[in-house]
């Protein structure tokens, strides 16, 4: 790729090719243009080439004259907690998420320490592609400072979420994999907080992955192996910003990012409906296209309405805005929980999964047992450019017509007790296949049947 991909949310691109201090820096400089005075909060996950970045980003920000606040290496989460904490304008989170390590990005955040809405980015992309920055004189630069806590806050948050006693006398034995990227910063305290015994995989901050930065099946089975033949409660598996969660059960079972959200909401409208001393209203659930219809049942169960967005953490936030959502997230293993911030957290979903443990006495494998069952197959394919994607959903979405078919992302086209979404990453040069049925073969004979058309 010769030019980065960028979305409204911000950009991602190998390092050297399409993405390099110049691009870091005018990318930086205009998305200062579009926010409000104050300084800025600068972190990054633990990717070798952060620094390089960060320090471009850093010098680019306070030449236009803002000053910055330095988070090194830290959880894309606790750059909103830090960002309102310390009424900035806005944050820069330096992460590529669950792609390769050859790549590298931006992740774009507002004074509200939430993912920018799709307007925000979009007056961003159009000032990085017409507008050069405009740079201040010596008199009117910036200073960069650093942190002294970082953390503190966010795992205060997330505390008052949950019965920290009564998890505490579990003394929960938890395997964390970090997978050398910026989780355990947070992970760490906050497991110890809940006194569990902890046995950490990748707790160094260097970006050299001990696997396929994304946590899904194919990419655990050296982690699932492990706490197969050893002695945990629980398995909790991280991308390098530690905005994704996904579970391993203590049998060593992949149980998966799918299970996240739905589990954390299984518990919290529980507790609501119990009103077992928690201040928050039974209100909506907010999950975005592509999530495990787990959350529905569970929805019409605690009667709730619930809303699916767009994919996208932007679109999930705007819609929980819209409609006073008690809770959301999104399939990938992002529960968003209002009480913590408007952004994907990995730590509340360990939290909250603690929580319903302890609260129970059940084990992970029987509350995921005891939650509806589907299976979702999730697939990718390389495509030549987006022209291409559009020309494929077309084709399939003719070809589907007798069937009722959602264009608000991509295309999902109903089957009755099944469904199949196909659409363009927004991360990736390529385009996903998602589908749910209530056995693994079906799911993946309609996955079979739109790979069909490529």
């Amino acid at each position: 790729m010769s030019e980065p991909i960028i979305t409204v949310a911000g950009l991602r691109g190998v390092i050297g090719e399409a993405l390099n201090p110049d691009v870091a820096m005018r990318y930086a400089a205009a998305f200062s243009a579009t926010c409000p005075e104050g300084d800025f909060v600068i972190t990054r996950d633990s990717r070798p080439t952060g620094k390089l970045l960060a320090d471009a980003i850093h010098a680019a920000l306070n030449a236009v004259g803002r000053s910055t606040l330095d988070g090194e290496v830290a959880a894309t989460p606790t750059t909103g907690i830090l960002i309102r904490e310390h009424n900035a304008a806005g944050g820069i989170q330096i992460s590529a998420s669950h792609n390769p390590s050859e790549y590298n990005g931006m992740k774009l955040l507002s004074a509200e320490g939430r993912c920018i809405t799709n307007e925000h980015g979009l007056r961003v992309l159009e000032l990085y592609k017409t507008s050069k920055p405009q740079w201040g004189t010596h008199e009117n630069v910036g200073t960069q400072w650093y942190f002294s806590d970082r953390i503190k806050n966010h795992i205060e948050a997330i505390l008052n979420t949950i019965n920290v006693t009564a998890i505490a006398k579990q003394r929960f034995k938890v395997l964390l994999d970090a997978n050398h990227g910026a989780g355990a910063v947070l992970g760490v305290p906050l497991l110890l907080r809940l006194n569990c015994k902890i046995t950490i995989l990748g707790e160094d901050q260097d970006g050299e992955f001990a696997h396929p930065p994304e946590p899904t099946a194919e990419n655990l089975t050296s982690v699932c192996k492990k706490v197969a033949n050893g002695d945990y409660d629980i398995a909790f598996c991280q991308d390098p910003d530690a905005d994704r969660l996904a579970v391993i059960d203590g049998n060593g079972r992949y149980i998966g990012e799918e299970y996240t959200v739905a589990l954390c909401m299984n518990h919290i409208y529980h507790q609501i409906r119990a009103a077992t001393g928690m201040s928050r209203k039974l209100g909506p659930m907010v999950i975005n296209c592509a999530t495990s219809r787990m959350c529905e049942d569970i929805a019409k169960k605690y009667d709730v309405p619930i809303f699916r967005s767009a994919v996208g953490e932007a679109n999930v936030v705007d819609m929980m805005l819209e409609k006073e959502a008690a809770f959301g997230g999104e399939g990938n293993g992002g529960p968003i929980d209002p009480a913590v911030g408007y952004i994907r957290d990995s730590f509340v979903g360990m939290a909250q999964i603690l929580d319903v443990m302890a609260m129970t006495g059940k084990t992970i494998a029987e509350l995921a047992d005891a939650l509806p069952k589907y299976a979702m197959v999730k697939r990718k394919m390389e495509l030549d450019g987006r022209r291409q994607t559009a020309e494929l959903l077309d084709k399939v979405a003719h070809s589907f017509k007798h069937l009722p078919c959602d264009r608000m992302d991509g295309l999902r086209i109903d089957h009755g007790d099944a469904w199949v979404l196909l659409r363009g990453s927004n991360t990736e040069p390529i385009i996903r296949i998602f589908a749910e049925a209530p056995t693994a073969e079906r799911a993946n004979n309609l996955c079979d049947e739109i790979e069909r058309f490529v």
